[in-house]
């Protein structure tokens, strides 16, 4: 069984800065890509950015320049500093990961139950 675990949501002000983390545990045999996807009242979940094995990331372009993506191989964490924080960014942020439990590889996709940010004054 997979668990993935998020931290680091919150409250905080326009232009203020948060760091998300998840982290993956349980049967794990290799982790594929991590990543982030966030869903607002009303709207429908959309992708945030991701991040490879090799470190190969991806952005949405409403978040690129702002936001930042990095992994723990070691850890099975993905992280996302997010900076310069916007109202427009403030949704249910949830953690996303493809990963295999055993050899050989047969990867799934998981997630994590999310974690609430707001920007807000």
């Amino acid at each position: 069984q997979v668990q993935l675990v998020e931290s680091g949501g919150g409250l905080v002000q326009p232009g203020g800065s948060l760091r998300l983390s998840c982290a993956a545990s349980g049967s794990i045999y290799r982790i594929n890509v991590m990543g982030w996807y966030r869903q607002a009242p009303g709207k429908q979940r959309e992708f945030v950015a991701h991040i490879t094995n090799d470190g190969t990331t991806n952005y949405a372009d409403s978040v690129k320049g702002r936001f930042t993506i990095s992994r723990d191989n070691a850890r099975n964490t993905v992280y996302c500093q997010m900076n310069s924080l916007k109202p427009a960014d403030t949704a249910v942020y949830y953690c996303n990961a493809v990963i295999s439990e055993r050899a050989p590889a047969r990867y799934k996709n998981y997630w994590g139950q999310g974690t609430q940010v707001t920007v807000s004054s």
